[in-house]
């Protein structure tokens, strides 16, 4: 693929800041997973607990707001952490040589922290 004349290049030409920015990539990756696997943990628990509250199997009917709450920040934060980790290397890798810091795997984990924080604010909500 080409980039269009005067516009900065998709990657970094030299080797070892490709292979950086790749593995960065791989990195928020697994921070992305994390995260997405302590969201629909918090979430499937939340609602598990909330339905053995409401037939009154649970002696604290506030535990699976709590549990499902603490899941879910848990996943938030985590992404969160990878977002800022990986724009740090970014941000450090640019000095070397001008490139595109859009990246796909990018977008991916900021909508994955915005949805993190929909999904806090849910479970707020709904046991309010």
């Amino acid at each position: 693929m080409t980039d269009r004349p005067g516009s900065r290049p998709a990657l970094p030409a030299d080797l070892g800041a490709l292979r950086t920015v790749l593995a960065a990539d791989r990195t928020l990756m697994a921070w992305l997973r994390t995260s997405l696997s302590m969201l629909s943990f918090g979430f499937t628990i939340y609602k598990f607990l909330e339905t053995a509250a409401k037939a009154g199997a649970l002696e604290r009917p506030e535990s699976p707001r709590r549990v499902g709450l603490f899941l879910v920040s848990m996943g938030t934060v985590a992404m969160i952490v990878g977002l800022l980790d990986y724009w740090v290397t970014l941000k450090a890798i640019e000095r070397t040589g001008p490139f595109r810091l859009g990246r796909s795997v990018l977008f991916m984990s900021l909508l994955m922290a915005v949805a993190g924080v929909v999904l806090f604010a849910a479970i707020i909500k709904r046991a309010v």
